[in-house]
């Protein structure tokens, strides 16, 4: 059973003033496809979809569909959200079929910045190009994250798609062409003058310099 867990209902209505006339009743207008079977318009819970939306893993992991009854499992591929409002416009499902891979987008982790060589000992800024990446694998073997560990990084160093260390079973989608895998995903980079500057003036105003504490209680 997976962690996740929506209820839905079957949607004959379709259309903007139908779709309109569910998100004032607090549902919401939904698609589920895939699997081998024909694509069927649903209806979800706006509350409880905007609940699981506050999990990352809600994003990439499997989610138990309960259709009037029925279980299916899904991913979530698509999501519209209102442009200012807090709340889902419309949601794109796929059913996963246990023996057959499938496409997602899984979120990077980046771990241990905070003692980076390149940022402590060096003076240089992490810079991240991208914050996810698209996978191919079997269901069962869908990553949560996949992380990325810059400690070792030095000023200058790039660690690339192709570089990507991934859980086993998993691999990278081929929509990305040999000539993309070298597109950098994080990398050290010297700071600008205008960013040394900056961090200088802000010691000024007021910051405590590295090494030294504010006295407390005055003399012993």
């Amino acid at each position: 059973m997976s962690d996740f867990v929506l209820t839905a209902h079957r949607r004959d209505d379709q259309g903007k003033g139908a779709s309109r006339r569910l998100r004032r009743q607090g549902m919401l207008p939904a698609i589920v496809y895939g699997g081998h079977k024909d694509p069927m318009a649903i209806t979800l819970e706006q509350r409880e979809v905007l609940r699981n939306l506050e999990e990352e893993a809600f994003y990439t992991q499997i989610i138990d569909l309960d259709l009037e009854g029925k279980k299916e499992q899904v991913v979530l591929k698509d999501m519209q959200r209102h442009p200012f409002k807090p709340i889902v416009l419309h949601v794109d499902l796929q059913r996963v079929v246990a023996g057959e891979a499938l496409e997602v987008v899984v979120p990077l982790h980046f771990v241990n910045e905070e003692t980076c060589i390149g940022v402590k000992q060096q003076g240089g800024m992490i810079v991240h190009s991208m914050t996810e990446v698209r996978v191919r694998c079997l269901p069962k073997d869908i990553p949560e994250y996949i992380e990325i560990d810059v400690q070792p990084l030095e000023l200058g160093d790039v660690v690339h798609l192709s570089e990507l260390r991934l859980p086993a079973g998993v691999e990278l989608s081929s929509d990305y062409q040999e000539e993309s895998l070298e597109q950098p995903v994080v990398s050290v980079h010297q700071m600008k003058v205008a960013e040394v500057e900056a961090e200088a003036e802000a010691e000024a105003e007021g910051e405590i310099p590295e090494g030294e504490a504010p006295e407390e209680g005055g003399e012993e």
